[in-house]
């Protein structure tokens, strides 16, 4: 009977995919498509725009992966690789407004809930508080969305987030600072919005 076969870390991984083992880097993909694309998601506030940036950034991985140099995280280095796929991605689609995707998902006709261990009279509440973080997340400037994502959704540590953003400690903290205070701030207009709609 055969053994089961170890786990490939992702330097070993990366290493195949180099040597143009293409399931390598397939498996690479598998193992962090579903983390980049809920911090997508939160980046972007749109799960179709999530989809079409995350694909962008694994392609661009795939092309660059000769340059990753594992003085980080393969990871951080994707999630890199994503941020600005999705800074462009905005970029380019300001001019086209907004994605009916994304239109239709900040006035909730979509609500998405991935949990399956719910009771049958929440599903509609947690989806709905989720379209409202996305929808607080989406006004948010760039400046301070994408670092309290990394902090709060992705658990990254300030070092990293400032490696990432090319930007000194201080002011991480600053913007992860500001960022909460905007989001609740946000969060709370939202909730009486929908109070006062009710």
């Amino acid at each position: 009977m055969d053994e089961p076969r170890a786990e490939r870390s992702d330097q070993e991984l990366i290493a195949a995919a180099l040597a143009r083992d293409t399931a390598a880097f397939g498996e690479l993909v598998s193992r962090y498509q579903n983390r980049l694309y809920g911090a997508l998601v939160h980046m972007t506030g749109s799960t179709e725009d999530a989809k079409d940036v995350s694909q962008e950034a694994f392609v661009l991985a795939f092309q660059k992966l000769a340059t990753f140099r594992g003085d980080s995280q393969f990871y951080s280095w994707l999630f890199r690789i994503a941020m600005n796929a999705s800074v462009n991605f905005r970029r380019k689609n300001r001019s086209l407004g907004a994605s009916i995707e994304a239109t239709k998902e900040r006035i909730g006709l979509e609500p998405i809930d991935p949990r399956r261990d719910i009771q049958p009279d929440q599903p509609l509440e947690q989806a709905e508080r989720q379209r409202i973080v996305r929808e607080a997340l989406a006004q948010m400037t760039e400046e301070f969305r994408i670092p309290l994502v990394m902090a709060e959704m992705e658990d990254m540590k300030y070092e990293e987030i400032a490696d990432l953003l090319k930007c000194p400690i201080g002011t991480v903290r600053s913007r992860i600072h500001r960022g909460r205070a905007e989001l609740r701030e946000k969060l709370r207009r939202l909730l009486k919005d929908d109070e006062d709609l009710a």
